[in-house]
């Protein structure tokens, strides 16, 4: 498989992902990982949880989802005693900007 046709496949997962955010979430966890670059379940907890209505468990889900099923984040744990840091992977850093813009632009056209 191509490079080309690979990064396709992952921007319409990311695509579709985004499209079946019903209150923001989705894209406030996408544009936090994008922004920060690094974070651990906690540290994104704690970014959302004072926006959103959201437990622990929902952010540790969605970020175990974009990890295994979107594949744009790398996760690290340095010891066994340490939390598992996800950092988006370089090669997609363009992607997720570009579809995360498109994301607001078109939920923005909704909304109106």
């Amino acid at each position: 498989m191509c490079m080309s046709s690979f990064r396709s496949k992952i921007r319409r997962r990311v695509q579709r992902y985004l499209e079946l955010d019903s209150n923001g979430i989705r894209y406030a966890v996408m544009n936090t990982i994008l922004k920060v670059k690094s974070v651990t379940v906690d540290s994104l907890y704690d970014m959302l949880s004072g926006t959103f209505d959201v437990t622990h468990k929902t952010v540790a889900s969605m970020v175990g989802y974009i990890h295994s099923k979107l594949g744009i984040v790398r996760a690290h744990k340095q010891s066994y005693k340490t939390h598992i840091v996800y950092t988006l992977r370089e090669e997609y850093v363009d992607l997720v900007r570009s579809v995360l813009r498109r994301s607001a632009s078109v939920n923005h056209q909704t909304a109106v």
